[in-house]
């Protein structure tokens, strides 16, 4: 029998704690669709937040690492950043997908066995009296 013990702190949880908030899902949407955004675009696209929250949610996603912020003249230009994200993808869902593939296909065979001996099941009809 395989244990599996915690692991230390992975470089990869600032990303799935930024990821957790739905808020912060929608500003990587924002900026997915406009590259290039400034802090003020960002902060009147989502008028349900002050300034200072959003300021905060970008702070987490810089330190995930999932913004890129320039500063141009008096401004801050904020840009997606999809490695972090990429990353993800081959750590959690690569490896996943391929096992679900396989099993996947198992089913399908077995489907088209007809079940697990090979036979197709009739169903009957029951006769109301």
């Amino acid at each position: 029998m395989t244990k599996f013990a915690a692991s230390p702190a992975d470089d990869l949880d600032p990303v799935w704690k930024a990821l957790s908030d739905p808020t912060r899902r929608g500003i990587l949407d924002f900026l997915r669709d406009r590259p290039g955004t400034t802090t003020t675009e960002i902060v009147e696209s989502f008028p349900h937040l002050t300034r200072f929250g959003v300021m905060k949610h970008l702070d987490v996603l810089r330190h995930a690492h999932l913004v890129l912020t320039r500063e141009e003249g008096r401004q801050r230009v904020n840009s997606l950043n999809v490695l972090p994200i990429r990353q993800i993808y081959e750590r959690w869902v690569g490896p996943f997908q391929e096992l679900w593939s396989g099993e996947l296909l198992q089913i399908k065979e077995i489907s088209e066995r007809g079940g697990p001996g090979g036979k197709r099941k009739t169903s009957r009809k029951r006769k109301n009296s």
